[in-house]
């Protein structure tokens, strides 16, 4: 039998959402450290990829001991072959669920018939995730938006993946064609979950723990991106005030910058010190908002290239040097 968490966990579910150069293995072991009862995706990954055994594919879906209960590895793809074979190498990796990306908008994503772009035939690919649920032994999730043009389809195709047999779904409030513009429309999401069995999850638009209790309403649980970012301590505020406990307030400065410390350091072990650096530039850009100068330490933390130089950054902007 095919061993499923979904229905036993903690609720409400609390999610990191996968989202491609930021949600690598070192900053999702450290939002692990602070809430440990986050579910945690990799970065959007090609089932190509994993089928031709690409290098830097499968340095992407490597995680972490800390990151387990629960970690999932996020497929995109079209061919149902290759998300079964990708499946395969997913389930040997040790991972503890598969998640299929039916939300990316990016061009680049949606112009190959990936992503969101699946939501145009749902029946196809609810046919397409029964075959890989039928596969493999780990739990298969969805992560989906609206609907590609509008939401008019959005609560037959959501009871039809439920009946090919996904353990959970995660649904972002917007259609592919609005990007993130506008706002998430969570009326929608609370519809499908009035039709569905299955934990449904929200995504969109929560920055803060008091956003996460107003627009949770009859859902299983939350999903939080890009507000993880500036505050990756979101994770346990959420948990606080689901928990009916004061939300503790945002860390001093110095325990901020020790935190993006520790994440540049670990990805360092995990990819190389300079390439760390540089791939890091983009989270570096989130740290400075908030501080006096911004513009200036902003410009500055994007051309770091060592961890001295990160160091030499954050001393100043502690104003000690």
């Amino acid at each position: 039998m095919k061993k499923d968490f979904w229905s036993d966990l903690e609720k409400p579910i609390l999610a990191l959402a996968p989202m491609a150069g930021y949600t690598e293995s070192p900053f999702r072991r450290l939002v692990k450290e602070i809430e440990p009862s986050v579910i945690l995706v990799s970065e959007l990954i090609s089932t190509e990829a994993i089928c031709h055994n690409n290098e830097k594919t499968m340095r992407m879906i490597e995680f972490h001991p800390d990151e387990k209960n629960y970690y999932g590895v996020q497929l995109f793809g079209s061919r149902t072959e290759s998300f079964i074979e990708a499946a395969k190498v997913v389930e040997d990796l040790g991972a503890d669920f598969i998640d299929l990306n039916f939300g990316c908008p990016s061009p680049k994503i949606i112009n190959s018939g990936n992503g969101s772009a699946l939501l145009k035939d749902p029946d196809s690919s609810a046919r397409m995730i029964e075959a890989l649920v039928k596969s493999t032994k780990l739990p298969v999730t969805v992560k989906m938006r609206l609907g590609f043009y509008d939401d008019k389809d959005l609560v037959n195709s959501a009871k039809n993946f439920e009946s090919a047999g996904i353990s959970a779904l995660a649904i972002h409030g917007r259609t592919t064609l609005q990007k993130f513009k506008g706002h998430s429309n969570w009326e929608k999401i609370y519809e499908v979950k009035e039709n569905l069995k299955i934990p449904v999850i929200g995504n969109g638009d929560i920055d803060s723990a008091e956003k996460a209790r107003e627009f949770l309403q009859n859902l299983d649980g939350i999903m939080i991106g890009r507000a993880a970012l500036k505050n990756p301590w979101i994770f346990k505020q959420c948990r606080e005030i689901f928990a009916g406990k004061p939300v503790s307030p945002m860390p001093e400065i110095r325990e901020q910058l020790a935190f993006f410390r520790r994440h540049a350091e670990l990805a360092s072990e995990f990819k190389g010190e300079k390439w760390a650096m540089i791939e890091l530039r983009k989270h570096f850009a989130h740290i400075a908002r908030g501080f006096h100068n911004a513009a200036k330490f902003r410009e500055k933390l994007i051309r770091i290239e060592s961890l001295s130089g990160l160091d030499e950054v954050f001393e100043e902007m502690l104003g000690e040097k």
